[in-house]
């Protein structure tokens, strides 16, 4: 059965508290942590707590990542590794979320295939490496990844799908799941203005079906695949400041957009609807942008 999580990430700036209960209201079946600089995020008793309270299960944990969390669970890639899986066990969730190393962090780099197989079959918790994207420095692309932004080529069980980071790679996300076959186990479902390796834009997590990456076609098959795992909303809400009524009501899109994409009895008119879908949408995505 495919579950419909929120990432916490889906309404910073607000706090945890306001996370779960916000995915509660919107109706989703749980939340994937990201783990930052916030306690609360790292806290089993917290967490805990308020998944009881709202009824919202933890599915995922994102390991921190972000650059104001480059200090939580220590600087070793593998202790933060090692640590949100710890943390994953004591809240019950299924999945760990992690990033492929940078190029500088060679030892890393060189083991990290090792250290994902052998945490994972020492833990039980899914690990599910995620799509990232070059960066351009003076006009020319730079790969800060290694081996690579595409994680497709690794010889892990696990991967995470990203559209908004497919988008920035100027990739499309169906060529990624296509490549990636079964091994994609879990998504990140937001939205990017771009397909194509020429455009350079933000790492925008837009609203699915407000950008051009083809989300509602992935959904679509990964429901035909049978998948399992989980569809984690990851969108940017920041636009909407303290107007968690906006924001409560792009996340319930993105919501119905999941299931509207993965329900089977559709027939075979997916593709063209999602077409169709984000047509009518590109002026919101404009202003969601703009704002």
């Amino acid at each position: 059965m495919i579950r419909i999580g929120m990432g916490t990430t889906s309404v910073l700036p607000r706090r945890l508290h306001d996370a779960f209960r916000l995915a509660a209201e919107a109706g989703y079946d749980g939340v994937e942590i990201m783990v930052t600089s916030d306690r609360d995020t790292y806290d089993p008793r917290v967490i805990g707590a308020l998944s009881e309270r709202f009824g919202m299960p933890v599915l995922s944990i994102h390991a921190p990542v972000l650059f104001f969390s480059t200090f939580v669970f220590g600087r070793n890639p593998r202790v933060k590794l090692e640590r949100s899986l710890a943390l994953a066990r004591e809240v019950g969730a299924a999945t760990v979320v992690v990033h492929p190393p940078y190029r500088w962090q060679r030892r890393t780099a060189a083991g990290f295939v090792g250290t994902v197989r052998e945490l994972q079959a020492a833990t039980g918790v899914t690990i599910a490496v995620e799509n990232m994207f070059p960066l351009r420095v003076r006009g020319r692309d730079r790969h800060p990844y290694a081996p690579h932004w595409n994680p497709g080529s690794l010889d892990v069980a696990a991967l995470t799908l990203d559209f908004s980071h497919a988008a920035l790679a100027g990739v499309s996300a169906l060529d990624l799941a296509g490549q990636w076959g079964d091994r994609l186990r879990h998504v990140h479902l937001c939205d990017g203005s771009s397909t194509e390796p020429s455009a350079r834009v933000l790492d925008e997590h837009l609203v699915p079906g407000r950008g051009a990456q083809p989300v509602g076609e992935v959904l679509a098959l990964l429901a035909r695949r049978g998948f399992d795992g989980a569809l984690i909303a990851e969108i940017n809400s920041r636009a909407c400041g303290s107007d968690d009524a906006r924001r409560l009501a792009w996340l319930r899109e993105s919501l119905e957009f999941a299931r509207r994409h993965t329900a089977l009895d559709r027939g075979h008119d997916g593709a063209v609807d999602a077409a169709a879908h984000r047509t009518a949408n590109r002026d919101v995505a404009e202003r969601q942008r703009a704002s």
